[in-house]
């Protein structure tokens, strides 16, 4: 669901109750501005973070699923960002 700030401002218990089930994104000046969504969507979001480790704490297993991972077909473009700029 989208609404303008003006809209949440007025109907934010509404809107708020709305943001428990789906996320509402509000917009100024008809770009999207921020997203509210409930605090068990937050979380849920947040423990999807990825966390950095040292070289030396990578287990034989973890380089075992590194070494097999594929780059998802619809992202391969982005091989091209690796790729040695021309000279």
């Amino acid at each position: 669901m989208r609404v303008t700030t003006a809209d949440f401002i007025r109907n934010f218990g509404t809107l708020a109750d709305r943001a428990l089930g789906e996320p509402v994104t509000i917009t100024k000046n008809g770009r999207d501005r921020l997203v509210v969504v409930s605090a068990a969507e937050y979380e849920r979001l947040k423990r999807r973070d990825r966390a950095a480790m040292a070289a030396g704490d990578v287990t034989d297993e973890d380089a075992a699923l590194i070494a097999a991972a594929e780059v998802p077909a619809d992202q391969a473009h982005l091989d091209a960002e690796l790729a040695e700029p021309p000279r």
